[in-house]
């Protein structure tokens, strides 16, 4: 079972780490990792505007987090990530799916996804659609897949 909640003050440190960890699972080097500390981290200021969810099991353990950002006139799915223990699970849906509903509440229409690379076939399953190569917000020189997702809909995922 799979529980979602908002994100606590005072749990930005642990859902960092919580990131940093599902990052390294596909193998990045330590200076890869380095490079994206900031854009992995999770910020007090956007767990207190609400933009910041958690996913627990039925242990009350959490095991996964996501935040919704704005750009604009778009929302963006600024940080998805599920602990590794818990990958293949479901949680990665059910994080979706909040993420979902929370931009929708917040009255977007549509969302931009950067995806990295080993979450591409993912997004494509959630049903956003390519819209092309994008800069990489952490490493220079390289590029990452951007997605969109219609927040208009009526099915979510």
């Amino acid at each position: 079972m799979i529980l979602t909640r908002k994100a606590k003050p005072g749990e930005s440190e642990s859902l960092t780490a919580l990131c940093m960890r599902s990052k390294a699972h596909w193998g990045y080097d330590a200076e890869f990792m380095r490079l994206c500390t900031a854009s992995l981290t999770v910020s007090e200021a956007s767990i207190a505007a609400g933009r910041v969810l958690v996913a627990t099991d039925a242990a009350g353990r959490t095991i996964g987090t996501v935040s919704v950002a704005e750009d604009g006139d778009m929302a963006e799915l600024a940080l998805m990530f599920v602990d590794p223990p818990a990958i293949g699970g479901g949680t990665g849906r059910a994080l979706f799916d909040e993420a979902v509903g929370l931009a929708r509440r917040l009255g977007h229409r549509r969302m931009a996804i950067l995806a990295d690379p080993n979450a591409a076939p993912f997004y494509q399953r959630m049903g956003a659609r390519f819209v092309r190569n994008a800069p990489s917000d952490a490493i220079p020189g390289r590029t990452l897949p951007l997605y969109e997702y219609d927040l208009t809909s009526e099915t979510v995922s």
